[in-house]
């Protein structure tokens, strides 16, 4: 049995406390509390918005769901996948696939190893798994800022095209189902300094 086939099945097999969530990121298990108050307020009005702007289309934003590329696994803090979720759950019922998510958000905890995980390990995961939009919200970048990232190069694990907005300005999604959603002010807060 090889590295990932041995962490998914420590994955499958984890029963964590309340408030606590497990991922596999790269060759690792990394167990992570949940957000605090600003982390969920943030996350919060991304996915009301989300829902206003994606109504009457047959795409709905979620969040708290296992997002999975291979035996990679992956919760991000919201994401925008087909309301009919039939056609992008995971065969086992573990989660949605990767493949039909077209939207991933992470809003940044406080503290390096949190920083480090949205900024490189996950813009890898899910670079790696072809998510095509990922949305870094992190109020610790110089006062604050939204990172828009497209393109995805899965072989590179990296994102060709990337596009920093400093809090009070917007930050508009240049593709897919979210296609001209906005993060800005009414989301985030003005800039802090």
């Amino acid at each position: 049995m090889d590295l990932d086939q041995v962490l998914w099945e420590i994955w499958k097999s984890s029963d964590l406390p309340e408030g606590y969530r497990m991922e596999i990121i790269e060759e690792n298990l990394a167990v992570s509390p949940t957000g605090g108050s600003r982390h969920f307020s943030i996350n919060r009005e991304v996915l009301h918005a989300l829902y206003d702007h994606l109504r009457g289309s047959s795409w709905a934003p979620g969040n708290d769901c296992n997002v999975i590329h291979g035996l990679k696994v992956l919760i991000p803090d919201g994401f925008v996948a087909p309301k009919d979720i039939e056609e992008v759950e995971h065969p086992d019922g573990l989660g949605l696939l990767a493949s039909g998510v077209a939207l991933v958000v992470e809003t940044v905890s406080p503290g390096a190893e949190n920083r480090k995980r949205d900024h490189i390990l996950k813009h890898r995961a899910y670079a790696a798994a072809g998510i095509p939009v990922y949305v870094i919200i992190d109020d610790h970048d110089d006062g604050g800022a939204v990172t828009l990232l497209t393109d995805p190069d899965p072989e590179r694990r990296e994102y060709a095209t990337s596009t920093r907005v400093p809090y009070g300005k917007e930050a508009v999604i240049p593709e897919g189902p979210a296609k001209g959603f906005v993060i800005g002010p009414e989301i985030t807060g003005e800039r802090r300094g």
